[in-house]
């Protein structure tokens, strides 16, 4: 384990997580998410665990997120008062 990088990637950690629960638009909510998942899967990589990595980057950063983005592009907005 490198000790810089492990505390660099945790300061990404909270600051994207403190974004994405932030944040009131819901797309840039959803790419702050994708980012949080990429950047954990680079945290398993760090720490020897590819596969478990390899699997939060194809699942977590790629296809839940555009999922996300199609159910939000299917949502109808509706004006508040």
């Amino acid at each position: 384990m490198i000790i810089p990088l492990d505390l660099i990637l945790l300061f990404f950690l909270v600051l994207i997580a403190i974004a994405a629960i932030s944040v009131r638009d819901l797309l840039a909510a959803i790419i702050l998410l994708g980012a949080y998942s990429f950047v954990i899967a680079t945290v398993y990589v760090e720490m020897h665990s590819v596969d478990v990595g390899f699997t939060e980057a194809a699942v977590g950063a790629g296809a839940i997120t555009a999922f996300m983005i199609a159910a939000l592009a299917r949502t109808k907005r509706e004006a508040s008062d």
